[in-house]
This record gives C-alpha cells, sequence and structure tokens, in this order.
C-alpha cells in the first residue's frame, strides 16, 4: 500500500506540453497531476495504445477530441471528467489560471513514444 502528494515540481514535460507529476503507477494502470500554464495551448495529439480518463481540477480552457468522423470542443471547468480513448486526437488550451487536472492511464503510460503528433483546431504554444 502507497500513499503520495502531488509533488511541488514536475517530472516531465508531456508530449503535448503540460506539466506532468507522476504519483503512482502499477501493471494495471497509472494515475499523475497534469497542469497547462494559463494562456497555453498544448500540441495536438494521438495516444497509440492508452486510454486516459481526466479530471479537472482547477481552472478552465477547452479540449478538442476527434474520433473518426466525430469532433467535439468541451468547455473544460472544475468537475469535469473526460474520457479520451485510444486514438483519439486532441488538443487542449487553458484560459486565464493554470489548468490543473489528474490523469489516469491505462495501461501504464509508456513514454513520449505513445504519442503521434498531429494537427488540431488550434497553434499550439511555443
Amino acid at each position: 500500500m502507497k500513499t503520495q502528494k502531488i509533488p511541488e515540481h514536475y517530472h516531465h514535460i508531456a508530449p503535448d506540453g503540460a506539466e506532468v507529476r507522476e504519483l503512482m503507477n502499477s501493471a494495471y494502470g497509472g494515475i499523475a497531476h497534469g497542469l497547462l500554464p494559463k494562456h497555453r495551448v498544448s500540441k495536438a495529439a494521438c495516444h497509440k495504445t492508452v486510454h486516459e480518463f481526466w479530471h479537472i481540477l482547477s481552472g478552465t480552457g477547452a479540449i478538442w477530441l476527434k474520433q473518426a468522423d466525430v469532433e467535439t470542443i468541451t468547455a473544460l471547468e472544475p468537475g469535469l471528467t473526460i474520457d479520451i480513448p485510444v486514438n483519439t486526437v486532441f488538443q487542449y488550451r487553458s484560459d486565464d489560471s493554470d489548468l490543473t487536472f489528474i490523469i489516469v492511464t491505462n495501461p501504464p503510460w509508456p513514454g513520449p513514444d505513445e504519442v503521434t503528433d498531429v494537427t488540431g483546431p488550434w497553434i499550439p504554444s511555443d
């Protein structure tokens, strides 16, 4: 059995540009804390093998999701949970404050080669 607080400093920058603080991983999945600083736009991405759930903790923004021919843009706000299945193209942005969220991955995150770079509706921040 383990316990874990959210680390003060991030472990790495995700391929989409968010700060990632790893919390726990097992053979079955993983959980992390994500932060996209205010006024930022992520890179658009598509996961090859990982299914993710995100739960928004604080901040606001929007997420664009595309699966096959279906596209949606959803407002992000605290309390919202998002499902990002394998092979879903996505891009997100933060508004006037940092966007923080919990990320649950299944299976565990395999590394940066998991992501395919794609084109989204917004111009990514540098």
